[in-house]
């Protein structure tokens, strides 16, 4: 190999080089740290007093972190269910060739385009009984309409779930829209021919088709779901009280709140477990369909 040659082969790496150190040290390099304070008694300041696994232990014996834990599998249920059954059904309307889809599709996007934080702060506005929806329908004579769910614990948790389903929907539904418009016409067309009504259509042949989409949609709507702070601390703050509490708001409070920092870290690891149980799995059968095919 001649000297250009190598040049040409070399000039790459040296390019990409600084980028590949950064991200080693201020990604993989501070996940470490996190793993190693998660196993030392850091409060207030980080610390090398090694304690083994008592800060999980202790982390999983807090009622606040088990009612984050559970507030996460509620949202996080209804939020992956409810953005794959709006999408999907958005997606199924936007494939019927209708007229006004080239309106419709900017209009049911245009929430993704929001930071979580605009979609918190707005949506606290609309739902808060004073100023919002509630307010509304006094000033228009409905004096008996009541909505206080953001104040309410029971059902506060569901309002973070509306305020996440009406920002994500949109972005489902694009990718069940471009599965849907990869799915092969000449299937369709036979089925077409054979009798197959458009609820057999899409119910036996196109959905199923669609198996690796709702994949990739879960995959994307679980990790949103389990990182999701800024909507929360916008929308509700983590109240009243601790019912909207998600283990993204738990690791914040105890580790820059309450000088817990052990146990902020160990509720980090968690979280980065939860994402790497969703993620492996994912890459694997991925990988695996390449190799088949």
């Amino acid at each position: 190999m001649d000297t250009r040659s190598r040049l040409q082969d070399f000039l790459p790496k040296l390019v990409l080089s600084p980028s590949f150190f950064l991200i080693l040290f201020f990604v993989y390099g501070f996940i470490a740290y996190t793993a190693y304070l998660s196993f030392t008694d850091s409060r207030m300041l980080p610390s090398n007093g090694l304690v083994g696994f008592d800060n999980y232990i202790r982390l999983w014996s807090l009622p606040h972190w088990n009612r984050a834990v559970m507030n996460l599998a509620i949202f996080g249920t209804l939020y992956i269910g409810l953005c794959t059954v709006i999408g999907l059904g958005l997606a199924i309307l936007l494939d019927q060739k209708i007229r006004a889809e080239g309106i419709l599709r900017p209009i049911y996007l245009y929430p993704m385009a929001l930071s979580f934080i605009v979609t918190g702060t707005a949506w606290k506005w609309f739902l808060d009984p004073g100023v919002g929806l509630e307010n509304t329908m006094h000033l228009w004579g409905w004096e008996s309409f009541r909505f206080n769910w953001i104040h309410d614990r029971t059902f506060a948790i569901y309002t973070v779930v509306l305020a996440a389903v009406w920002q994500s929907s949109g972005f489902v539904m694009a990718m069940f829209l471009a599965g849907l418009r990869g799915v092969d016409n000449e299937i369709i067309k036979a089925a077409q021919i054979d009798g197959a009504s458009s609820f057999t259509i899409y119910r036996r042949i196109v959905i199923p088709l669609m198996r690796p989409v709702f994949l990739s949609a879960f995959v994307v709507l679980a990790h949103l779901a389990i990182k999701s702070y800024d909507l929360v601390i916008a929308l509700t703050g983590g109240g009243p009280g601790q019912a909207t509490e998600l283990p993204a708001t738990f690791m914040y409070s105890y580790t820059f709140t309450r000088n817990q920092m052990g146990i902020g870290a160990s509720s980090a690891i968690i979280m980065m477990i939860m994402v790497f149980s969703i993620i492996i799995p994912y890459l694997y059968a991925e990988l695996r369909g390449e190799d088949k095919r």
